[in-house]
């Protein structure tokens, strides 16, 4: 979280236009932090991660991402846009997806 929040103190950096680089960046700052959410959830264990782990994990990782968009808007030069909460959401999804998919597959092989 402290990467994120030092990341988005300072004006944004140029990113190539068209390609909806930010958006996958998005995806995979809060991706990240969905995985190290649920690994603090589940103390270490992804192997044991539970849909209720998982599911508080993508709810930290999303509502931290609400607010890294509404200190956006304080910060100058810097916006807060709800297409970068869908990426943060969307990245925090799919990371809770995959640890969820690899669990069950972990499991499985016991």
């Amino acid at each position: 979280m402290a990467a994120i929040f030092a990341a988005s103190s300072g004006p944004g950096a140029p990113l190539p236009p068209g390609r909806n680089l930010d958006k996958v960046l998005h995806a995979g700052a809060f991706g990240v932090l969905a995985v190290i959410a649920a690994w603090a959830l589940t103390r270490g264990r992804l192997r044991a991660a539970t849909g209720r782990a998982l599911l508080a994990a993508w709810l930290i990782s999303t509502v931290y991402g609400a607010l890294d968009e509404t200190h956006q808007y304080f910060v100058p030069g810097r916006q807060a846009d709800p297409a970068d909460l869908a990426a943060d959401a969307l990245g925090a999804l799919a990371a809770a997806g995959v640890i969820y998919a690899w669990s069950i597959i972990a499991r499985g092989s016991e």
